[in-house]
């Protein structure tokens, strides 16, 4: 069994994909991923995410601001409000964006450090995504006790440096369908280095979706070819790393529905 540990599936685009979401979900069901945690990226869209998936057993929520998306300050209040429903197993997606958002740094970071108080007020574990901000991503995570709720680095493609000092505080590194690119090198070096027991795997869908379906809309039952793509990189069976990373993803999100 596999799971998919990070996906949007308010975001899929069906008419693309000629499926609605039971058939997206009965297709990677048919795959054996058993299952799906689906992450917010605005709290305003949360309620709408949260009503599209409420009624499956198998896939869990996470409540949060994407980075890309905090235009102004984090409204802690309505994070901790909505992050204490049931269907809720982390916090996030939230962290540091430099790439693409030059201008909002003190924003992302205020924000960034409310919900990393947050998931330690509920003791549910962050969801992290970070780019050109290695530093002051993990400054953060010191400077306000990451350690004490966990979490995972998400879709992560920095470097080893980076994972190693995640993975010191306890924390995962999650892959995605990157890793297969063919000018992924560095991430490939690094995926090779993370330690069976801090590994996890994600499609991050609809984005980023693998070889050989890259280019296409992207969805939960490729988290497959990810895995099978790792496996060959670290030199393990498919089965060790499907096994594995299902058996993190239950040790991180603790309030997920076990398969």
């Amino acid at each position: 069994m596999i799971v998919d540990s990070h996906c949007h599936l308010d975001r899929l685009d069906f008419d693309k994909l000629d499926l609605n979401l039971d058939q997206v979900l009965d297709k990677a069901r048919a795959k054996k991923i058993e299952h799906f945690l689906c992450v917010s990226v605005t709290l305003d869209q949360f309620p709408s995410m949260l009503d599209k998936i409420k009624h499956y057993a198998d896939v869990s929520a996470s409540c949060g601001v994407h980075p890309l998306d905090q235009k102004d300050a984090l409204n802690k209040q309505l994070l901790t409000e909505l992050a204490s429903h049931e269907k809720v197993v982390a916090i996030g997606e939230t962290g540091l964006d430099y790439y693409y958002a030059k201008d909002t740094h003190a924003v992302q970071q205020a924000s960034f450090v409310g919900h990393i108080e947050v998931a330690n007020e509920l003791q549910k574990p962050l969801i992290i995504h970070t780019r050109d901000a290695r530093d002051d991503t993990i400054n953060l995570m010191r400077e306000h006790n990451a350690e004490n709720c966990g979490g995972v680095l998400h879709c992560f493609t920095e470097d080893w440096d980076m994972a190693k000092k995640a993975i010191d505080m306890g924390f995962y590194i999650s892959i995605s369908g990157i890793v297969t690119f063919k000018n992924a090198v560095e991430l490939k070096d690094v995926v090779k280095k993370i330690p069976l027991d801090r590994l996890l795997i994600e499609t991050d869908s609809p984005y980023l979706a693998p070889v050989p379906h890259r280019g296409q809309t992207n969805q939960p039952a490729y988290v497959e070819d990810v895995a099978y793509y790792i496996s060959e990189l670290k030199g393990i069976s498919f089965n060790e790393l499907a096994k594995v990373t299902t058996d993190n993803f239950y040790s991180l999100f603790k309030l997920a529905a076990k398969g």
